[in-house]
Parts: C-alpha cells; sequence; structure tokens
C-alpha cells in the first residue's frame, strides 16, 4: 500500500498509525495499528473516531492484512466482518468494508484490488469533504455566528472535514465567522477536538457548555448551525452525536436555519427511518466521570445506575437542508431524489 496522510489518520513505510484522539488537545500522540483487534479496540475505545475517518481507518487496517503474504481468503474474510461490528452506528465502517469486500470477491480474490481500493477510499473521503464544503460554504455569511455540536473537521475525514469542514473554508475565504463550540458531554468532542482544530486554523470561538445553547438562542446570538452525521436514514432522519437532537428542537423553536453536512458513505438508503438505526450504548464510566492524559476524574457514586446512549435522532422535519458532496437538498428534495 502506498503511503497516505491526513489529520487524524496515515500509512507510511508500512506501518498505519492513528492520532489518539483520546489525549487531544494536551498531547498529540501517533498510535501504531498492527493488528485487526489493534484497530478494533483503536474504534471501540474512540482513539480514531467521526463516521467517515472510522469508515477509512477500518479500510486501511483491512488492506494492511491482507498484504501479509501468509493470510488466506478465508481469514481476510473474517477480520473484514470482525471490523464491521465494532461500532454499529456509523454506518460508514460498514460501507467501506463492503466496498473492499465486493472489489476483492469480484477480482478472484485478488488482494492487490482490495489494496488499491483502500487507497481509492482514502483518497476519495478528501475529495468528499472538498465537495460537501463548496456547496456548504455559500451558506455561511460574513460575520456569521454559527453553533457546531461535537467534531466533524479534519480529525474525522481525510480531508478538511463536513461541518467543520465548511465552517473552516468559510473562514479561509474571509468570511470571519464565529464559532460556539457545544463541549459535547460526556466525552467532549467538541471542547477537546473542535476548539482545538479551531485553534489550528486560527478560527474565533468559544467553548459553551451543552446546556448554554437555548439562552444563546433565545438572546439571539447563533445564526446558524451546522452537525455532521453518523447515519442518514432514507426519508432524512439522521443519528449523530448525543444532544444532536436537543439543538434542532431548540433551532426550530428558534427559527434558526439547521444544516447537517455529511458525504453519500452517510446515507443508509436500506434504513427506511431514523427508528430502524441502531444506537450504540457505551460504558457508564463515561458519565460518571472523565478518562483524559492526566488520568480518571470520578463524581459519581459507584452505585448509581446509567444510561449512555453515544447517538440520538433528529427527524427529519427539523433540519432546514441536508448538504451531501451532490448538492444541497432541502428534506423534501432529498426524499424526491434518494428515498424511492
Amino acid at each position: 500500500m502506498k503511503n497516505l496522510a491526513s489529520m487524524g489518520l496515515k500509512y507510511e513505510n508500512k506501518r498505519l498509525l492513528v492520532l489518539n484522539q483520546q489525549v487531544l488537545p494536551q498531547q498529540e500522540e501517533w498510535i501504531i495499528s498492527n493488528t485487526i483487534d489493534e484497530m478494533i479496540q483503536i474504534i471501540k475505545t474512540l482513539k480514531v473516531r467521526g463516521a467517515p475517518l472510522i469508515g477509512v481507518a477500518a479500510a486501511l487496517a483491512l488492506a494492511q492484512y491482507a498484504e501479509q503474504e501468509e493470510t488466506t481468503a478465508k481469514q481476510i474474510i473474517n477480520a473484514a466482518n470482525q471490523l464491521k461490528q465494532a461500532r454499529p452506528t456509523a454506518v460508514n465502517l460498514s460501507f467501506c468494508i463492503d466496498r473492499l469486500l465486493a472489489c476483492y470477491q469480484k477480482s478472484n480474490a485478488d488482494r492487490q484490488v482490495l489494496i488499491k481500493e483502500a487507497e481509492i477510499v482514502f483518497e476519495e473521503d478528501a475529495k468528499l469533504c472538498h465537495d460537501i464544503i463548496n456547496h456548504g460554504e455559500k451558506l455561511i455569511a460574513k460575520n456569521d455566528s454559527v453553533l457546531t455540536h461535537c467534531n466533524t473537521g479534519g480529525l474525522v475525514t481525510t480531508g478538511i472535514g463536513t461541518a467543520l469542514g465548511i465552517i473552516i473554508h468559510s473562514h479561509k475565504q474571509g468570511k470571519n465567522p464565529h464559532v460556539f463550540v457545544d463541549e459535547t458531554r460526556p466525552l467532549l468532542q467538541g471542547g477537546r477536538l473542535t476548539a482545538w482544530e479551531c485553534v489550528k486554523n486560527g478560527i474565533s470561538h468559544q467553548i459553551i457548555c451543552d446546556n448554554m445553547a437555548a439562552s444563546l438562542m433565545r438572546e439571539g446570538k447563533i445564526n446558524k448551525i451546522f452537525v455532521g452525521a453518523d447515519r442518514i436514514a432514507a426519508n432524512g432522519d439522521f443519528a449523530n452525536k448525543i444532544g444532536t437532537y436537543n439543538l434542532a428542537v431548540l433551532a426550530y423553536y428558534h427559527k434558526i436555519p439547521f444544516y447537517v453536512a455529511a458525504p453519500y458513505t452517510t446515507v443508509d438508503l436500506q434504513c427506511k427511518t431514523g427508528k430502524d438505526i441502531c444506537i450504540e450504548e457505551r460504558h457508564p464510566d463515561e458519565i460518571k466521570g472523565v478518562m483524559g492524559a492526566f488520568g480518571k476524574v470520578t463524581w459519581s457514586p459507584q452505585e448509581s445506575q446509567v444510561y449512555n446512549p453515544a447517538f440520538d435522532v433528529t427527524p427529519v422535519d427539523l433540519i432546514t437542508a441536508i448538504i451531501l458532496d451532490s448538492g444541497c437538498y432541502s428534506p423534501l428534495q432529498f426524499q424526491q431524489t434518494f428515498s424511492f
């Protein structure tokens, strides 16, 4: 496999490396993935995260495994199926692995074809980001105040990003957006990662607690909301980081445009509505405390029970538009184009 590089993932000199997002922004640590099991653990523990990059990372791991001459076709297929189970909600993971398997099987188990397809997946993801921002940046006016949730920049793609990528691009064009960054409990992907990307790009921003968004909307301090997606159903309902649904309801009430940005690989036409999306539940410790670069802090009673869904589903009726690499679609346009 040839050398490949992005902000959060790279393959160089036959080594697959992941920027450990669990220790950002305090440390910029690159960790090596040598095996399928190691990549599965990297995905499960959110050292690599974000729907697009999870899919690409898994694809590179499978290609790396296929490069080993002693691996059999059966082992490659088994490894692919194991990777697909690493996280259930983000459809990009299964999409990328199924794409590699289809090429592999169509070529009569030619592992070089599988490896080449993984390289294409990596490079295509960056192009998809470019196409998304070309459609989305038109929606940001000069000096807009924009709210975003979780992290949707270069850390979750091989390119500039999706929702945050649109904001970064508009900043580079001189539109001077100000970004309100939801901290994004419980794992603080906004406060840690989106803020880090804003600093890297010199973007004006303020971190807010998730429960502050409503008051900012009421005060007229937010012009638009941009979020990403982990799975978009055929009717336009979508799953995203927990807390997104809250924002959509608030935006609808305050008449604030609410945009979803994602590549076509996030659209699941086999999933009819949001009710069909499997929602991952994560470990109770993520709610009871925090694990960071400097150790673990626990603030809850050990006996307390926890409900910790990683995602929620936002109904299409609350969305202003869905921004894909192929265009910007109103809910009706999306349904007419993709559903039936």
